[in-house]
């Protein structure tokens, strides 16, 4: 159970670096509005694609994975957990936003400023801070009549 849990946690921070990376480099390139290559080959992808595909989408597919794992070998069932589960959803919208942003910057359709990816930045670093909080503390929350 405690190399599960281990690889859900460097799954989990190979994932948000990614997710705190890919804004960083998208305000970048949008501020100084220079490119690795001026005009990149028609098959080749850019650093954003590379590091969105092959770093951070795997690592979340990982991370979900074996925190499900983990979830069914511990059978734990607590509403802290279930809070997780909800606020780990929103960080699967925010990284699906962070893939449209990177369409929209590919084909040049995305306005041209940094305000998205430092929103997004502030975003996804509140609901990081939130999940490790909750995991942290495991709040006993008061389930009054909701309780099962």
């Amino acid at each position: 159970m405690a190399w599960l849990l281990a690889l859900h946690i460097i799954f989990l921070l190979f994932w948000a670096a990614a997710l705190l990376y890919l804004p960083v480099l998208l305000a970048a390139a949008a501020t100084n509005r220079l490119e690795f290559v001026a005009t990149p080959p028609a098959r080749q992808a850019s650093l954003h694609r590379f590091v969105y595909t092959h770093v951070a989408t795997p690592a979340a597919l990982l991370a979900i994975i074996s925190g499900t794992a983990v979830f069914l070998w511990d059978r734990n069932v607590e509403l802290w957990l279930i809070l997780k589960l909800a606020v780990v959803s929103l960080l699967v919208l925010g990284h699906a936003a962070l893939g449209l942003m990177i369409l929209r910057r590919e084909s040049g359709q995305g306005s041209h400023g940094a305000l998205g990816p430092w929103l997004f930045t502030a975003f996804a670093s509140l609901l990081m801070l939130v999940i490790i909080w909750l995991v942290l503390a495991k709040p006993v929350l008061d389930t009054g009549a909701w309780a099962v």
